[in-house]
């Protein structure tokens, strides 16, 4: 096989090299979940959080024990990444049969709690075909939060999660290409959640940023304007000390914002459950006209819940 012969510098210079994507580990949900149940603790918002942390545990069951899906197209994949396509793009395969087993799985192992709220909503997600879900879903991945009920939005982004995070974890890292300004998930082509400013070894103060979706990491220059991709006079909003470690890299540009998770100052944090913990930093940004541009598929905008 021909190929690229490398010099011992390029080597060590390939081995050194950070990586440009990484999958998300496979106890993710798990660790949201302890999180979440940690960060309840005396927080005005703790019953919600509390919830998600039981959505999350859900999410993890069904990734451990994941109901029979059919493979990856292989073809499909290689042509994806040949063209520098997302070889999971949600905006096509949203729209397919296959996640809908994620579903079915997550609502069969998700611990109802006794509120009504939560009950009815499963029960509407229960009763649907599969044709609502799938409008459900297209409109939820696709930011159109109007077209939905806004107490499925946890729910349904919760099987979303689990049904891409699965297919993120056959895809081979090596094989995500590096592109300038990546703005979009490369793997799934989502938007990111929010920024993670790592801190140890080779990785020490490079940003990632976290999909919403299938919550892989890929690497993003910081100072830069993940949406709109300007680098001019941006500025960090946070609460005195930067609790759980989070500050919001707001763009005058764009006049929207990301929240950026410092590991430094939160070695134990993750940007799910910090995002979700850190509200009130989005309620002060939009009272001061900044528009959150990054989803959370566990969180309805507007509230809460």
């Amino acid at each position: 096989m021909a190929g690229t012969i490398l010099e011992p510098g390029q080597i060590e210079a390939a081995a050194s090299k950070p990586p440009f994507f990484t999958h998300p580990p496979r106890e993710l949900f798990v660790l949201r979940a302890e999180r979440l149940e940690k960060l309840a603790e005396n927080h005005p918002f703790g019953d919600y959080l509390r919830l998600l942390a039981g959505v999350c545990r859900a999410q993890q069951q069904v990734l451990d024990n994941p109901p029979p899906l059919p493979a990856l197209d292989a073809r499909r994949t290689r042509e994806c990444l040949a063209h520098n396509v997302p070889p999971l793009a949600a905006d096509t395969l949203v729209r397919e049969d296959a996640w809908l087993a994620v579903l079915e799985a997550w609502l069969d192992v998700f611990g109802v709690p006794d509120n009504p709220t939560v009950a009815a909503a499963i029960e509407q997600l229960r009763r649907a075909d599969s044709g609502q879900r799938k409008a459900w879903a297209v409109a939820l991945i696709s930011g159109q939060y109007d077209s939905l009920p806004a107490a499925l939005v946890p729910f349904l982004g919760a099987a979303l999660q689990v049904a891409w995070s699965h297919m993120a974890l056959a895809i081979d890292p090596a094989d995500m290409r590096e592109r300038e300004d990546q703005t979009l998930c490369p793997c799934c082509g989502a938007p990111p959640m929010a920024g993670v400013i790592r801190h140890r070894g080779q990785l020490n103060g490079l940003r990632y940023l976290v999909c919403s979706l299938c919550s892989s990491e890929w690497h993003y220059v910081r100072l830069k304007c993940s949406h709109c991709r300007s680098t001019k006079k941006l500025d960090y909003m946070h609460f005195e000390g930067a609790p759980l470690g989070i500050k919001a890299e707001v763009c005058p540009t764009c006049n929207g914002y990301l929240k950026q998770l410092y590991l430094e100052l939160a070695p134990d944090g993750e940007t799910l459950s910090a995002d979700l913990a850190t509200l009130d930093l989005d309620m002060l940004l939009a009272e001061q006209g900044f528009q959150r541009q990054a989803p959370n598929l566990l969180l309805a905008p507007g509230g809460e819940g």
